[in-house]
């Protein structure tokens, strides 16, 4: 979602005749984009925030934005006072607050023109960056801002307000303008993005937004994330089933396996509704692949429940699982109600416990590819091969000196790891040299 936040106030900017630079040195106006999802992801934009201060008393005319969850929607004026060499503050999703400070400073209008022209610039072609024009392959477009679920551990309906979700003529409007500057693939997003259109009288729900995008020309591959369990409908299934755009990878988050902590979590639903959703999940889409989100070392959390998790991951053989150790955030009920009492070392223990499971699990999926033939869809060059991924969303790489970006290709697949696989082009196929871990994690 940050991603996409970036492009968006990219958009603007360029719409204002500003141009990407490399060096926060060279820059007129520098936005820092924050997160806040985890301590660490807080304490890392807290960090680059000091470390611009000193460009900013050289060079007091550069203009310092801050934007995203670190601002939030219920003000900033802690923030303000905490750094006052910043001189605008943004909410997530919204680069109206920079884009008024450039043109009032730079143009001095009167409010109501001002209000007209910030509209204009922001309800505009969506463009990218000029070095991404032509280049950026697979691309984000928010579908639901913001959250109104309120798991216990999430910040997010805290910083980026309650739900949201944007009119669907906006977001084909969207994808076509993406469309006509090279990009292949687009990824919906929402925090829960099969609640899209449940706050639109008379809108399509998610099943019919993606009918709407299908039909975008140019348009080689769609993607959706993130799901939640209680949202699933069979007719969102049936969807990805039945059109050939849509990838068939689904991503949706069980966090643990235990039903006391599923319900301290407040996540509705219990581990027994999981294993039934991922057999539907199966039954409904031959071949599909399944990422999901966990968490160790929620509040409460005993050994005898972290096993549950342990057992469930170990029982349902998913194709992916985002590991996270529980991070305690200001104002979510976990932290005011349930005291942060499994030490660290411990929720180190059963990360590594988990990511140990998950490697191998994932490698038996991969391996299953080996000598087969799938399609992939690359991006870009990295350390001199071909990165691309399959329509379940597997990373592959290919040594060739042919131009692949935007290309979708047959490949050949001679090796496999957990998390990544290698391939050649048909009739050039041979046995390449496995990536170090450095190498497929740059």
């Amino acid at each position: 979602m940050n991603v996409a936040d970036s492009v968006r106030v990219a958009s603007a900017l360029e719409h204002l005749g500003y141009q990407a630079t490399q060096r926060a040195e060279d820059a007129h106006v520098i936005i820092l984009n924050t997160c806040v999802v985890r301590q660490s992801a807080e304490d890392k934009a807290y960090g680059r925030l000091h470390s611009l201060r000193p460009l900013k008393e050289k060079r007091p005319d550069l203009v310092i934005n801050l934007m995203g969850c670190l601002v939030g929607v219920k003000g900033h004026q802690r923030l303000k006072e905490r750094f006052p060499f910043v001189d605008v503050f943004s909410p997530p999703s919204d680069p109206g607050p920079l884009i008024a400070h450039l043109l009032q400073d730079e143009t001095r209008l009167e409010e109501q023109d001002l209000t007209q022209k910030v509209f204009s610039i922001l309800d505009g072609d969506l463009l990218l960056p000029l070095a991404e024009r032509g280049r950026l392959v697979s691309a984000h477009v928010p579908v639901v801002l913001g959250c109104s679920h309120a798991c216990t551990f999430c910040i997010i309906p805290y910083r980026r307000g309650i739900e949201r979700s944007r009119p669907a003529a906006e977001i084909r409007d969207e994808v076509e303008a993406l469309v006509a500057q090279g990009v292949k693939e687009i990824t919906l997003l929402g925090q829960i993005v099969d609640r899209y259109g449940k706050d639109i009288p008379d809108g399509p729900d998610l099943a019919g937004l993606l009918r709407a995008i299908h039909a975008v020309d140019g348009l080689e591959r769609i993607r959706f994330l993130t799901s939640h369990p209680n949202w699933m409908t069979q007719e969102l299934l049936d969807v990805v089933a039945e059109l050939p755009k849509i990838m068939p990878h689904i991503e949706v988050p069980v966090q643990a396996g235990d039903d006391q902590v599923l319900a301290n979590m407040q996540r509705g639903y219990t581990s027994d509704d999981y294993r039934r959703l991922v057999e539907r999940i199966r039954h409904s889409i031959p071949g599909v692949s399944i990422a999901t989100d966990i968490i160790v070392g929620f509040p409460g959390e005993t050994e005898a429940q972290f096993q549950r998790t342990y057992n469930l991951l170990a029982s349902l053989e998913l194709d992916v699982a985002h590991l996270a150790r529980y991070s305690p955030r200001p104002g979510t009920v976990s932290t005011r109600r349930m005291p942060d009492d499994v030490p660290e070392e411990e929720k180190r223990r059963r990360f590594q416990l988990l990511e140990e499971l998950q490697e191998g699990i994932a490698a038996r999926i991969n391996d299953r590819y080996l000598g087969q033939s799938v399609e992939a869809l690359f991006e870009e060059k990295a350390r001199g091969r071909w990165r691309g991924r399959t329509p379940t969303n597997k990373l592959v790489f290919v040594e060739t000196d042919e131009d692949l970006r935007g290309q979708v290709r047959p490949v050949r697949i001679t090796w496999t790891g957990p998390w990544s696989m290698q391939a050649a082009l048909p009739a050039k196929a041979r046995l390449l040299q496995p990536l170090s871990p450095l190498q497929i994690n740059p």
